[in-house]
């Protein structure tokens, strides 16, 4: 904090953190440094990476491991959750660690990369287990990794299965675009025997810097696909005016708007959460503003591994006179015939 103190202006909540068993390091990259308004406490940005004492606070059913990864894990880092994809945690390590992360039993905790032994053992799984289709590469952030152990780990889960889709889980172009090189992408690829699928997390549209959409535009010019999966928080990006700005944006810069993540109940995190009520609020207006394009899907991971379910209000009324009764989203009344 004694450096941050150096070029931001702390409120008397962020002098009060300190590091804890239930907190994360504190690393912030000189670049999204440079994009937060030092003088104002309640920056959107500011928000996602610079920490408070309510940090260290766990309230109600809030668990380091929400989505009860670890009774779903097989090893230290392969995560098989969903039937038809897992997860694998390449790193513990970020570039720089946001406040509020779902996965702060495993991120931060100085692990580092995934060992030789445990990238077999999981491609071992994978050839095992043909129902596995998809396979999310994830930490901690992957580019953390540099491209020599990155192309490793991606050569050996392609020799496993070569027509296995892989998701690229990664904030870089976010917090540090400098690291997507042309290097970088040339070696991907080389490993085209299946899609890869860039995966990113965009909050507030101050971080949809023409260098972060230049970054997101190699992969995107290299047949890669760029999903992003927004967490709703509170004080950054809580209305739908902010969400339908950064929507817009990032479907004009080629990035598809996929999820839009209610808070898990995480140690830590109660201070970002958004009610319930709140959150369907916003996803009915923004269906009402958006296009199908740039409409994500607003979804819940359900607590003790109970899954993603969407959060969508439902436009079915139910039955008059043998025809369903629909309301549109503007709050008008449409039929439909039952058969």
């Amino acid at each position: 904090m004694t450096e941050l103190e150096k070029v931001l202006n702390l409120t008397q909540e962020e002098k009060g953190w300190q590091e804890s068993p239930v907190s994360l390091p504190l690393l912030i990259t000189p670049y999204y440094l440079s994009l937060i308004d030092p003088n104002d406490p309640d920056d959107p940005l500011r928000r996602q990476v610079v920490p408070t004492v309510s940090e260290n606070l766990e309230v109600g059913l809030e668990t380091p491991d929400p989505l009860a990864e670890v009774d779903h894990s097989h090893g230290e880092r392969l995560i098989h959750r969903y039937e038809n994809r897992v997860a694998f945690l390449a790193t513990d390590l970020c570039a720089q660690y946001c406040r509020h992360c779902f996965r702060r039993r495993f991120t931060g905790n100085m692990h580092g990369p995934a060992t030789q032994k445990e990238v077999s053992e999981a491609a071992s799984y994978l050839s095992e287990h043909e129902e596995i289709k998809e396979m999310l590469l994830t930490g901690g952030d992957i580019l953390t990794l540099s491209d020599s152990e990155l192309f490793s780990m991606i050569e050996a889960f392609r020799k496993a299965r070569p027509s296995l889709v892989i998701r690229l889980c990664t904030r870089m172009p976010v917090v540090l675009p400098s690291r997507i090189t042309d290097e970088l992408i040339a070696g991907l690829k080389k490993f085209n025997t299946a899609a890869f699928y860039l995966m990113v997390q965009f909050n507030h549209i101050r971080e949809l810097t023409p260098q972060a959409v230049s970054a997101v535009a190699k992969f995107v010019d290299a047949g890669i696909p760029a999903m992003n999966q927004s967490v709703l928080l509170r004080g950054v990006n809580d209305s739908a005016d902010a969400l339908e700005e950064l929507c817009n944006a990032l479907v004009a810069a080629r990035i598809k708007p996929y999820y839009l993540f209610q808070g898990d109940l995480v140690t830590g995190t109660s201070s970002f959460r958004v009610p319930l009520e709140q959150g369907m609020a916003i996803e009915r207006e923004l269906r009402r503003r958006l296009s199908g394009l740039a409409m994500p899907v607003y979804a819940l991971d359900l607590p003790q591994g109970g899954g993603k379910v969407p959060l969508c209000g439902s436009y079915i009324e139910g039955m008059q006179d043998n025809m369903w009764k629909f309301r549109t989203p503007d709050g008008q009344e449409r039929l439909y015939p039952s058969s």
